[in-house]
């Protein structure tokens, strides 16, 4: 039983922010000045997972860094758009490429940059710790902080919804 009061079997495609949502709000910051992010691995589990069953999935962030670009591919993720530094664009592009409507698809965002996306899907994910803007426009927030779980706590519910999580023996396996 799912905790989003959503119909989660309208889900085909996930849009993740990085900061705060795939990885923590706070971010060490190497000597070169570039950020080092973390990356959650049981997020990535489901992310790819999500991805061999036939979900679509985009990374939508303002980060700069070919870093993160690097880590989601190595999950599959082949929409990956770095220094976004308008979000609603590039969503309503990459909906319209993927013939995908607003309630097709879960958007993940944590602060003011997100609001637009996530007034503009049919589910709108915050993290726990999201600013409080970003709470007030999710329809569901995750009890997840931001890199601590929310890519996994959406994707699994909505994958359990839809008979797809641990649905066969490939799910075993990276």
């Amino acid at each position: 039983m799912s905790k989003i009061d959503y119909d989660l079997t309208k889900i085909r495609a996930f849009a993740f922010d990085v900061d705060g949502v795939l990885s923590p709000s706070i971010v060490p910051v190497g000597e070169n000045g570039v950020p080092a992010r973390m990356a959650n691995v049981k997020d990535g589990y489901a992310m790819q997972l999500a991805i061999k069953r036939g979900y679509l999935m985009s990374i939508i962030t303002g980060a700069d860094t070919e870093a993160v670009r690097m880590r989601y591919e190595l999950l599959g993720i082949t929409d990956i758009y770095l220094r976004a530094s308008h979000k609603l664009r590039i969503l309503r592009r990459w909906m319209s490429t993927n013939g995908l409507e607003p309630e097709e698809v879960l958007y993940a965002g944590d602060d003011v940059p997100d609001i637009e996306c996530m007034r503009l899907v049919g589910l709108s994910v915050a993290p726990a710790d999201a600013s409080v803007d970003a709470k007030n426009a999710a329809r569901y927030i995750s009890p997840c902080n931001g890199g601590h779980g929310v890519a996994r706590d959406v994707i699994e519910q909505t994958m359990r919804a839809q008979n797809l999580w641990l649905h066969d023996s490939t799910a075993l396996s990276w």
